[in-house]
């Protein structure tokens, strides 16, 4: 009897030492940056299970993903971010090779190259690079003490520029999308000059323009865009026109733009939206899942969503600015604006404001790879806020 008592004491010992242990690496976390992200995980689940209530399964894989990328948070936000600096040569050398693989042995599927088979897995090498690429050029900046010569610029300009040429000959202009803003967040806040972005944000506006004056030409059938596949030239002029073909490639951004339109102000409730629950939305799990959320919620669902995605992005750069260092300030800064551009294309899109592209909405699509990357991500920014609450603490106990 002695014995077993003495027994079931270890194993309460041993449990509430786990859980003590668990408790104090929650403890360490943002405080309110892990409720903006508590909440987040909660409408995901919400509007999983909305949009895949019939398939069980999926619901649960989502369920499991959601738990992959919160322990992927809570991992990496014990390491301290002068740490990572260690990883990012060695990430990015070996992510440009794995693309450089893709191009020479990468196996296709549904017309693009974009997975690496690794005999016990198949990988998308291009997914490395969200990561990969603002850990390059931060500690780019950070060694270099910032970007303040022609060559500086030019290295970080050809470091970013390599992985996105690659990565949109897949080809996969999501992707590149997110990795090419990822650098250029780092270099934004690293200084980039003004005169350079007024000349970016020129050409673009241009480009818009002149889209929208002779799209009817550019969008004639037979005309090739140098540098884009003919579905990427039909996505666009099915932005300008969703209309010009409703049955086919506009049909998408039509469903999508009905549900959301009757949705009204409250919403359909919950299960009760019409074009999802009867499968007129395509993708209502993955990249058009907003399209069913904001029919059965409304305008006002709508607004919390943007509202938890906009705390998680203003709360992370707030924790940029107060980093210790200039590489942890850097990275978590473009981690925090990778997110925001993750829910800006998405709902873009599905807005019909912006051309269909394959990027998921943060936390609330389906879909392991993302999930991932971005609970990466968020673990990152909380070792920041971990890395910048010891040094304010130590400030306080020498004062």
């Amino acid at each position: 009897m002695n014995s077993m008592h003495a027994k079931d004491k270890r194993v309460a010992t041993g449990w509430r030492a786990i859980r003590q242990a668990i408790q104090a690496r929650f403890e360490t976390l943002d405080p309110p940056l892990f409720w903006l992200i508590s909440g987040l995980f909660l409408v995901s689940l919400v509007a999983i299970y909305s949009a895949s209530h019939d398939d069980p399964s999926r619901f649960i894989a989502h369920l499991r993903n959601l738990g992959m990328a919160a322990a992927l948070m809570l991992i990496l936000s014990q390491v301290p971010s002068s740490q990572m600096q260690r990883l990012a040569i060695p990430l990015f050398v070996v992510g440009v090779l794995m693309l450089l693989a893709v191009e020479v042995a990468g196996e296709t599927s549904k017309g693009a190259t974009r997975w690496l088979n690794l005999g016990i897995t198949r990988i998308q090498p291009s997914e490395m690079m969200k990561i990969a690429m603002p850990l390059m050029l931060a500690w780019l900046v950070h060694r270099r003490e910032s970007l303040s010569t022609p060559r500086d610029w030019l290295m970080a300009g050809l470091l970013l520029a390599i992985p996105v040429i690659l990565i949109l000959k897949q080809p996969d202009l999501g992707t590149a999308i997110l990795v090419a803003a990822s650098g250029f967040y780092v270099l934004y806040l690293a200084g980039l000059p003004w005169r350079l972005l007024k000349v970016g944000f020129g050409g673009l506006a241009l480009l818009i323009l002149l889209l929208v004056i002779f799209g009817d030409y550019a969008c004639a059938p037979g005309l090739d865009w140098p540098g884009l596949r003919e579905y990427q030239r039909q996505r666009v002029c099915t932005l300008l026109d969703p209309m010009r073909d409703p049955l086919g490639a506009g049909f998408h951004t039509l469903q999508s733009m009905i549900a959301i339109g009757s949705g009204g102000v409250v919403g359909k409730g919950w299960l009760q939206g019409t074009q999802t629950q009867l499968d007129f939305i395509p993708e209502r799990a993955t990249d058009f899942i907003f399209a069913g959320f904001s029919e059965e919620f409304g305008f006002v669902g709508s607004l919390v969503l943007v509202g938890l995605y906009l705390g998680i992005v203003g709360r992370g750069l707030w924790i940029a600015l107060g980093a210790p260092t200039t590489f942890a300030r850097l990275l978590a800064g473009s981690l925090a604006l990778t997110i925001f551009t993750y829910a800006f294309v998405n709902l873009g899109m599905v807005a019909g404001i912006l051309p269909v592209v394959g990027v998921p909405l943060p936390f609330i699509s389906y879909g392991g790879t993302a999930m991932v990357t971005l609970g990466i991500g968020l673990g990152i920014v909380f070792s920041v806020a971990r890395d910048r609450s010891q040094v304010t603490q130590g400030f306080s106990l020498q004062g």
